[in-house]
């Protein structure tokens, strides 16, 4: 194993939750860099967003490699989102797999949503996870499973039952987005043998509560992505109500009320520096 793909595997074994923020592109993810994030994951979101295509609809495998290459050059370790893989075939996903590796990825995430709704059966992505780990064995597999996020009845009991199948395949770690509360985060890591990975919520546990229960990877999801549009719409409406109009001229005591200091162009530039194809 690649001291890369060593130092990924131990950050989720360190005592304390991994945060892992998620880009969506280059300046997003160098961005996040340079906080000293030791790994960042790409949000499947906003990767289909910014491409103008939808999300979990197995539509941006050519993006997603895309931003795999785009990022060799980000001094962070980078685990990427395959949504379920964007094949039902595990062999294709395994070549995918195989060249993400080739291009610096550390980690992948597979997840047995579908578009319409539904989970895939457990002895799909269980095949999918297998194949992955044969063809890419160092890769961290994160294997996600949706029966929270898609709101399926009595989903404690599908979770359990799909993440010990996802483990026995070979998965590295298990993702369960949407989970509703700490007593269920609680029932997950004591019933789980493998690091459990949380989606980050505002109003529910903070990162020290989920830290506490034993969380072992904490991802932001496409909330960084979605704060970002936020941010760009509320700032173009704070100027656009701070401007009385050409009649009235403008009021120098009123200012816009803007979110804080955005990177300065110099800034962007400067992150846009490490780009390869």
């Amino acid at each position: 194993m690649s001291d890369r793909h060593a130092a990924f595997h131990a950050l989720h074994h360190a005592g304390t939750p991994l945060l892992l923020p998620n880009a969506w592109d280059h300046a997003s993810a160098a961005a996040l860099a340079t906080r000293g994030y030791p790994a960042v994951g790409t949000t499947s979101l906003g990767v289909a967003a910014a491409a103008g295509l939808p999300d979990g609809a197995a539509a941006t495998r050519a993006e997603t490699l895309r931003l795999a290459r785009l990022l060799r050059g980000v001094s962070t370790l980078l685990t990427v989102d395959l949504e379920a893989g964007f094949s039902d075939d595990p062999a294709e996903v395994a070549a995918l797999a195989v060249e993400l590796a080739g291009l610096g990825v550390v980690g992948i995430n597979l997840e047995d949503g579908r578009s319409d709704g539904t989970l895939d059966p457990p002895a799909l992505t269980a095949d999918k996870v297998a194949a992955v780990k044969v063809a890419a064995p160092d890769l961290f597999v994160n294997a996600r499973t949706d029966a929270w996020w898609l709101g399926v009845p009595d989903p404690l009991p599908q979770a359990l039952e799909r993440a010990g199948a996802y483990r026995a395949a070979g998965a590295d770690g298990i993702f369960t987005p949407g989970v509703p509360d700490a007593a269920t985060v609680g029932v997950l890591v004591a019933e789980l043998d493998a690091p459990l990975n949380v989606l980050y919520r505002p109003g529910g546990p903070t990162v020290a509560e989920l830290g506490r229960l034993g969380v072992a990877r904490i991802s932001t999801g496409s909330l960084l992505f979605r704060a970002a549009l936020g941010a760009a719409l509320a700032t173009v409406d704070a100027l656009r109500s701070a401007d009385p109009g050409p009649a009235a001229g403008p009021d120098p005591r009123v200012g816009p009320a803007v979110p804080p200091e955005p990177p300065s162009y110099a800034e962007v530039q400067r992150l846009s520096g490490a780009v390869e194809e």
